[in-house]
């Protein structure tokens, strides 16, 4: 079933790593931007009144350094608008030092049932090197306030002068803390960030370096009885992340908020990146959106193989036979030749092999011809 992803684009403090649509410095634009998504939701809802929605995603940004009325009244307006189902997934976005008891509360009462917590490390000076403003102190406080609910926690790779030992110190962290879900992802220096500098200056861990970071932690995860269902994220049984299994079977999805992206009905689009404009575009009752275009059948059929060959799950030849009415061995021979050393085959199901999946990018890269 389709989900709704939800951008709260205020923080406290840009990390020097951080890449996505966010303010630091406009906090006192929360009550009425959140007024805005209100209404955006709404006009959203009205267009897609008889879809059933099985997910909501509240990310950011940072959306619990906002005042966690505007997040009940997010999550009043969603269930009122909205068709859900029976027992939605709902999972906000926070991150230690920015939570109390008080907040929590508030944010079950409103229907959340998932918290996301971005730790990245549990060495504090790498935190301060990021400009995180939280301590592995402060992620202990925000786990013992989420003790015995389903909550992931973030683990970066690839931060300057990180160890094995630094990895396995805050696995055994979020382990210990009670985390039922962990993303494990390697740091990207993206262009226009501070800390693309240190990429340019070769102060960041190579690739075989983080390769063997991920490997190591990969094994510890595991040891701990967390499965790995995707290359960056992994799950104790039975808590694997509804909402993200949608985006990699090519699900539908309604994004709303400054920058957020859609897919429905066969189209793609993207809200402005523009706190002002996306403003001023719903109050005068239009959508925000700056982009969007039909996904051709070429682009479906590689969207298709790259999403599940991301995951343990890999590609049903029955379920693409199903969408696209043909063979994806076929439509892919060139590229299924040249990559299938390093799959297997299980039954009708292709996965990439264990020890591939972290380097799938190179082998999806054949696919993309």
């Amino acid at each position: 079933m389709p989900g709704i992803y939800v951008h709260i684009p205020f923080c406290k403090h840009k990390c020097t790593y951080c890449d996505f649509t966010s303010f630091p410095n406009r906090l006192n634009y929360a009550e009425a931007y959140m007024a805005c998504l209100y209404k955006e939701a709404e006009m959203r809802a009205r267009e897609l009144e008889k879809v059933v929605f099985d997910t909501v995603y509240i990310g950011g940004g940072t959306p619990s350094v906002i005042d966690p009325k505007y997040i009940y009244g997010l999550m009043k307006q969603i269930v009122n608008k909205f068709r859900l189902s029976a027992r939605p997934e709902v999972t906000i976005e926070m991150n230690p030092g920015t939570v109390d008891a008080e907040k929590i509360q508030i944010y079950k009462r409103a229907g959340i049932n998932r918290f996301s917590v971005g730790l990245q490390t549990a060495n504090d000076a790498q935190l301060s090197e990021l400009g995180r403003i939280h301590t592995a102190k402060d992620f202990i406080a925000c786990a013992n306030l989420l003790r015995g609910e389903n909550f992931s926690a973030d683990v970066m790779l690839g931060l300057k002068g990180q160890t094995k030992e630094d990895v396995a110190r805050t696995i055994s962290l979020v382990h210990e803390n009670g985390a039922t879900h962990v993303s494990m992802y390697a740091l990207t220096p993206e262009d226009g960030t501070p800390i693309y500098t240190d990429y340019l200056n070769g102060e960041l861990p190579d690739g075989d370096e983080v390769a063997a970071l991920y490997d190591f932690g990969r094994n510890l995860l595991k040891e701990k009885r967390y499965l790995r269902y995707e290359v960056s994220n992994f799950c104790k049984p039975g808590f694997g992340s509804r909402h993200n299994m949608n985006y990699w079977r090519r699900g539908e999805y309604i994004g709303l908020g400054v920058s957020a992206s859609s897919f429905f009905f066969g189209k793609r689009f993207t809200n402005t990146f523009d706190l002002d404009e996306y403003m001023k575009c719903v109050l005068s009752g239009h959508f925000p959106v700056i982009e969007s275009g039909e996904v051709s059948e070429k682009d479906a059929k590689f969207e298709f193989v790259m999403l599940a060959l991301r995951t343990v799950f890999g590609i049903s030849a029955a379920a693409y036979r199903k969408q696209f009415k043909s063979d994806w061995k076929e439509d892919f021979k060139s590229a299924y030749e040249k990559t299938k050393g390093y799959l297997r085959e299980e039954g009708d199901v292709t996965k990439i092999k264990d020890e591939y999946l972290y380097v799938q990018n190179q082998i999806l890269t054949e696919y993309m011809e």
